[in-house]
């Protein structure tokens, strides 16, 4: 079946309080992709944004993030006033994310709902932390001791805590019991408000492909309460982190420092998962604990929240570059092997065939096309690659050799349409103009939606800002930068009948156009 699909993460949905939420309007642009046949909506990772307010460096791989909860159903829910909420400024710029003004006021407000909600705690309510207790317990108290610490990361705390001594731990978890509370309550909001979310899409044959980042951040409870799975010192500091090398886009690489992965760990057990297995099968001396246990939960919980998992940096688990942590650049840097496909096909005897989406962009082996092919996952191409060079570049869809791909104008971490045009050199605009047969440079974005719309690939997706022919100003992520970041917004005007007429124009005409079966005969 053909797709279509439109990238617009939650953030940036129309909103009166600062910020995109679950609530209203989400539910408007689930009614809008679905008049103008749109099958999928894509996402950036829900997480909570850390430093940075980047997705992709988030406290916890599983929580949600407490800024997209709609406080309107708090409000019907009963536990929240429109007073409690409505007279605070959420933002000065409408076009804009105040990330600072959120933090700010997000916890104040949510704090009032807890307070009137923890007087009748629901079943559902301790299903879920029930359900849940495999990583909301640690991501609760980490959360509690964050906030106690004023907000510095955890290798900051004080080393009792930092280490997680276990009396110190123990008596922690009596002094903050009502913050663990609090915090265990926001990701029970987050998670019903989400459930009933993807709910009302699927309702309307809408999947959502949500994003999962290949690592984790190291001020997160994951790595705070699983060192052994992590490159770490005795000290719980990493050894190596990582990035990308240097190439032409970037003379010094790009230096991401996340904690990489100790693969080896992950795959034969960490020490508390081999004494479980030894306890547990006294009289099987050969029993040996479950590789990729981590991983085989993380993936499961993400194929919950979403239809389509769109993993991350997907050639890393090929072979990963590995930095020296002190370095300052990636200049540095070696390859090193990774788990490859083996990893896939373990989880998949226990999960099943997984529906995702391997982005695998960047420095791209012979053994990384191969793991691909073994794995079966469709990657991507990206449009905005494929012009200034020649006929064989392989972004250009006369390339494509499969139909099981995904093709992308451009991604959260390219320029808009509009933008990408306003950058190019006059030989890869003359290039633009032959291969898309137009005459005039503002000519070129609707071209290159019209490409990827006319490709053989399964799916082929627009950020809505390419839609909107927003200029460079509505980019979302500049790779290597902070602070001018995850910020852009849409309106409500946005989303009008020339803008649905267009992309339902294009459905129709490239077979892409996805209607609800009607029910009955």
């Amino acid at each position: 079946m053909r797709k279509s699909g439109i990238l617009l993460h939650i953030s940036s949905l129309p909103s009166k309080y600062g910020i995109g939420k679950m609530g209203k309007s989400a539910y408007d642009f689930i009614d809008f992709l679905s008049n103008a046949g749109v099958k999928c909506w894509q996402v950036l990772p829900i997480s909570p944004t850390s430093f940075g307010d980047s997705p992709y460096q988030s406290f916890s791989v599983y929580a949600g993030n407490p800024y997209f909860i709609d406080f309107e159903q708090l409000k019907s829910d009963g536990i929240l006033k429109k007073s409690d909420y409505d007279s605070i400024k959420w933002d000065t710029n409408s076009k804009e994310i105040d990330y600072k003004r959120i933090y700010e006021n997000t916890f104040k407000v949510l704090k009032i709902a807890y307070k009137n909600y923890r007087n009748d705690l629901s079943a559902f309510y301790f299903r879920f932390t029930e359900d849940n207790k495999y990583w909301l317990d640690d991501y609760a108290l980490f959360m509690a001791l964050k906030f106690a610490n004023k907000g510095v990361a955890w290798n900051e705390w004080s080393a009792p805590f930092a280490l997680r001594d276990e009396e110190v731990i123990a008596k922690a978890k009596e002094d903050y019991k009502k913050d663990i509370d609090f915090f265990k309550f926001i990701q029970y909001k987050f998670f019903r408000q989400w459930t009933n979310l993807k709910q009302y899409a699927n309702d309307k044959g809408i999947e959502i492909i949500g994003d999962m980042p290949i690592y984790t951040a190291y001020d997160s409870s994951d790595v705070w309460c699983n060192p052994e799975l992590f490159l770490l010192d005795e000290n719980k500091k990493p050894i190596d982190v990582a990035g990308c090398p240097p190439d032409e886009y970037s003379l010094t690489g790009q230096l991401w420092g996340n904690p990489l992965y100790n693969w080896k760990v992950h795959k034969e057990g960490t020490t508390a998962d081999k004494l479980t297995v030894k306890i547990t099968n006294k009289n099987n001396a050969n029993a040996k604990p479950e590789a990729y246990k981590w991983w085989r939960k993380r993936i499961k919980f993400a194929t919950k929240l979403f239809d389509v998992v769109r993993i991350d940096h997907f050639r890393g688990f090929e072979s990963f570059y590995a930095i020296p942590a002190t370095d300052e650049t990636a200049e540095n840097g070696e390859w090193r092997i990774g788990p490859g496909a083996e990893l896939f096909k373990i989880i998949e005897k226990k999960l099943g065939k997984l529906n995702v989406i391997a982005e695998d962009l960047g420095f791209i082996t012979p053994e990384v096309d191969a793991m691909l092919k073994e794995v079966g996952y469709p990657g991507m191409k990206v449009l905005q690659f494929g012009f200034g060079g020649d006929s064989e570049n392989t972004y250009l869809p006369h390339n494509f050799t499969t139909s099981n791909t995904v093709v992308y104008t451009g991604t959260h971490d390219n320029p808009t349409l509009k933008g990408w045009v306003s950058s190019l050199n006059k030989k890869t605009i003359k290039h633009c103009f032959e291969y898309l047969n137009v005459e005039k440079k503002k000519e070129i974005p609707n071209a290159v939606i019209r490409l990827a719309w006319s490709s053989c690939a399964e799916y082929a997706i627009a950020q809505m800002q390419d839609f909107l022919g927003n200029d460079e100003n509505s980019r979302m992520n500049t790779p290597s930068t902070l602070g001018i970041n995850w910020k852009y917004r849409i309106s409500d005007n946005d989303l009008n009948d020339d803008v649905l007429k267009q992309i339902k124009y294009l459905n129709k005409l490239f077979n892409r156009f996805y209607e609800m079966p009607k029910k009955g005969g």
